[in-house]
């Protein structure tokens, strides 16, 4: 039993929070069709309220520091709270697709605060000797929910109805009101700085373009030249938000961070690391059942094998750290992440489970000790004043990364089964090239981890 005075209850209360806010966005895809025959539509007309939380999510993102800043991040924390636990409620009384869609950009709101400022307060609370702890605690929720979302909406739905996948959240943002109360400092609000509303349209601009543009890429029927103009847009889009971030002296998002190395690199291999091991759960259940043809259960009781691997790492994650040397542990982890990798794209319908299981618990391990490390790493090194932007950035990285990662996998397996003639009919085939090509993509991410000094994060140690 923890006590709320420990120095682990702050983590661990955060990391609650990050979790059902994660959670919420996989665990309504297996309820879709029961949700879509509710309200007398297609599933494919519900991707709205997919869309629209993420989408909110990455928008509005990039202004939670500026109002943790503003207002107070106890205050935002406890607040956004209780704007996801009321739009949960929403969610589940709704009646149509509409006021669905509408409950869920604005439990979007909720989390694209919830989250940043629940990091926020961590790393500003957290004393650098306790810090690779801490994140410890906040990368499983980013572990966990991917594996668990599927499997448990389907349960959910299945022996009670669609509304109590919203429903959870309310005794859980119920009981993280009370604990925001009792255990979260109070920190006064910073002094005044100005919103700047055109590098919050720039940002958010950007990232819807990258978003849909690589989504697009995988469509052949919407058109290549479509998704070459959004990335390009985007591009131009994010060139000028960061030049309008250096020529400020109060921007929206302060990019100081970037002067330190280690968050430099984090960031940048880190995030396209973090991307390709974002692709592996959303690639493994749709190779399982598409290309295997196995149901929906035994697919969901295999990825446990990943989850397991992820819990299985979290007590030796520290010692890792410590023994090693994040350099060594980032690079380690990563070759083997990328050896499971390769090896999925060497499964087949005959592989005996228990040599799937095995690889999908060494690839739960190697993928729990990466992020964790690639978390660690980033904010190491960073001065405590510099700690908003810092984390600003890095939360719309861990963002951009996940959706980049599954909409990059998806688009490789689409545009595979196209260049063999067969439409829309996938294959086997179609996703052991997606996980061949998605490792090409993060073996050159280790270009960054090579870069990192060797004394990096000493002083965590």
């Amino acid at each position: 039993m923890i006590s709320i005075r420990s120095p682990r209850a702050l983590p661990l209360l955060v990391a609650g929070t990050m979790f059902m806010e994660q959670l919420d966005g996989t665990i309504l895809v297996t309820a879709l069709p029961n949700i879509a025959h509710s309200f007398g539509v297609t599933a494919a007309e519900l991707d709205l309220s997919v869309s629209g939380y993420l989408v909110t999510l990455a928008v509005m993102i990039p202004a939670s520091g500026w109002i943790a800043d503003r207002f107070g991040p106890k205050r935002i924390f406890g607040i956004s709270i209780a704007i996801f636990v009321v739009a949960s409620i929403l969610c589940g009384l709704s009646h149509s697709i509409w006021e669905l869609v509408a409950a869920r950009i604005l439990q979007g709101f909720g989390g694209a605060t919830m989250v940043p400022v629940g990091r926020l307060i961590v790393l500003r609370e957290t004393d650098k000797k306790d810090l690779i702890k801490a994140i410890a605690y906040l990368t499983w929720p980013a572990l966990s929910a991917p594996l668990l979302g599927p499997p448990l909406g389907g349960l959910l739905t299945t022996y009670a109805s669609w509304h109590w996948i919203f429903y959870i959240n309310v005794p859980l943002g119920v009981i993280a009101l009370f604990l925001v109360w009792k255990i979260v400092p109070h920190a006064k609000p910073a002094a005044g700085r100005g919103f700047d509303i055109a590098s919050f349209f720039l940002i958010g601009a950007a990232s819807l373009g990258f978003l849909y543009g690589i989504e697009l890429l995988g469509r052949p029927d919407s058109g290549f030249a479509a998704s070459v103009a959004l990335l390009a847009l985007a591009a131009v889009f994010t060139g000028l938000a960061i030049r309008r971030g250096l020529s400020r002296p109060d921007p929206l998002i302060p990019f100081t961070a970037f002067k330190t190395l280690t968050f430099r690199l984090s960031i940048r291999g880190g995030g396209v690391f973090r991307a390709c091991l974002s692709a592996v759960p959303f690639l493994l259940p749709l190779l399982f059942q598409v290309g295997f043809g196995l149901d929906p259960v035994t697919s969901g009781t295999l990825l446990l094998a990943v989850f397991a691997g992820n819990l299985g790492m979290k007590p030796g994650t520290t010692w890792v750290l410590r023994t090693f040397g994040f350099r060594a542990s980032m690079i380690g982890s990563a070759v083997v992440a990328l050896a499971t990798m390769v090896g999925c794209a060497m499964l087949t319908a005959s592989t005996p489970h228990v040599v799937l299981i095995a690889l999908l618990f060494v690839s739960g391990l190697a993928r729990s000790m990466q992020f964790t490390t690639i978390s660690t790493l980033a904010f190491s090194e960073v001065p405590k004043p510099q700690m908003v932007g810092a984390n600003t950035i890095f939360s719309m990285q861990q963002q951009g990364a996940n959706a980049c990662g599954v909409a990059i996998a998806g688009a490789i397996a689409r545009l595979a089964s196209y260049a063999r003639g067969e439409g829309a009919t996938q294959s086997a085939a179609d996703f052991h090239i997606a996980f061949l090509v998605v490792s090409v993509i993060a073996l050159v991410a280790l270009i960054d981890f090579f870069r990192v000094p060797k004394n990096a994060g000493a002083e965590l140690h």
